[in-house]
């Protein structure tokens, strides 16, 4: 096992700083993998994470700490995966931070920046050791506007939001897709630091343990970030999104990368009729028991009854109008189903998110609210725009 290596040509002096001093506490206190020396401590030799379960009251734990840092966890791919509870459990047990989670109930994991806007979600309490938890039927930006807006937990802000750790990587355009980025993204625009995370995930050649080894090597970053930011030290208006390769625990260590143009084919599959009906037959079962169920928490019975009678004179005189003088149109009626596949990339430079990922370095992006634009861009759109404009007058 290779510890991961902090070099100094690849983060900020501050940070490495800050990266050299809890590595090198984690081998005196614990050793290189990080293990607690506490004889008191079990050895945790499971490769299951914390599980989570419904709790029958919405009242929050009380776990809270006034004197330690408050931390927001989230997540894409629900509150259910082991990224989010291993690193739960870890920040947890070090016994250093106010642990609060807020993530989707089911995978988001490509819902982008989505909000659940006029829809009502559903938030339930959930029992994980030592922490507050809530899990939320909405998407990662919903968790983490609702968490902040005040209505939710009784403090206003965190100190540091952690988005993660996601199963898959979020390189390049996948940063737009991406919900465990916008997760990170929304707590920026809510001027809150911090920090996505995600793992390069293969199908088959990963397994569930691998998220517990990411723990090991992001949590000294997550360490040194929470320690910068009580300091007021680190930049402002920026987020970090680390990319952690395949095998953890063999990184080559932490390298400042830059978003790069990787991006996957979408392909958009026909599926026939009939098999989508078949396939969609239980689907259909289930959305109708939760509309039923919004029917119910929205309006009354007589209400709903007042509205499909309104509904259904109006399709009856839709349809006397449409029968006069024109002939039946029979709807063609297409299923598809979108998949990404990845695509060769073109991109050669070694400081390229994905690029750092393929040769085993844990790839940390900034990533600003503010979108930079080329300089020759710039000059074209702004020569386009007034030649543009000069036509038009």
């Amino acid at each position: 096992m290779t510890t991961p290596v902090v070099k100094n040509n690849f983060l900020p002096p501050g940070l490495v700083s800050n990266l050299e001093q809890v590595l090198l506490s984690r081998k005196t206190d614990g050793g290189e993998d990080g293990e607690s020396s506490n004889p008191n401590e079990k050895a945790d030799d499971s490769t299951k994470p914390v599980s989570s379960s419904n709790k029958g009251d919405s009242s929050e734990p009380s776990v809270d700490d006034g004197s330690k840092p408050i931390i927001l966890v989230t997540n894409s791919d629900g509150i259910e995966s082991p990224g989010l509870s291993y690193l739960v459990e870890a920040l947890v047990r070090q016994g250093l931070y106010n642990v609060h989670v807020c993530a989707p109930q089911s995978d988001k994991s490509t819902s982008g920046h989505s909000l659940s806007l006029k829809e009502t979600i559903e938030v339930v309490s959930v029992d994980i050791n030592g922490a507050t938890a809530y899990e939320v039927s909405g998407t990662p930006v919903d968790c983490v506007s609702l968490a902040l807006c005040g209505s939710l937990f009784t403090w206003s802000k965190p100190l540091l939001v952690i988005s993660g750790i996601n199963k898959g990587f979020s390189c390049g355009h996948h940063m737009f897709y991406s919900g465990v980025v916008a997760g990170a993204r929304e707590a920026l625009v809510n001027g809150v630091p911090s920090i996505s995370i995600s793992l390069n995930w293969k199908k088959d050649g990963s397994k569930e343990s691998d998220f517990k080894d990411a723990v090991t090597v992001c949590l000294p970053l997550i360490q040194a970030m929470i320690r910068d930011v009580e300091k007021d030290v680190f930049p402002k208006s920026c987020s970090l999104n680390v990319e952690i390769p395949t095998s953890p625990l063999t990184n080559k260590g932490f390298k400042v990368t830059r978003q790069s143009l990787w991006r996957s084919t979408l392909i958009w599959q026909a599926i026939s009729g009939t098999r989508h009906q078949a396939a969609s037959r239980f689907a259909s079962q289930q959305n109708n028991a939760m509309q039923l169920a919004q029917l119910g928490r929205d309006a009354s019975a007589a209400g709903a009854a007042r509205r499909l009678a309104t509904q259904k004179k109006n399709i009856e005189m839709v349809e006397s109008v449409g029968a006069a003088g024109k002939s039946d149109f029979k709807r063609t009626v297409k299923y598809f189903r979108l998949e990404m596949l990845d695509k060769e990339q073109e991109e050669e430079d070694e400081d390229l998110d994905f690029k750092a990922l393929e040769n085993d370095f844990v790839a940390v992006t900034p990533i600003s609210l503010y979108m930079p634009v080329e300089t020759e861009t710039k000059i074209a759109a702004s020569e386009w725009i007034s030649s543009a404009l000069q036509v038009e007058q």
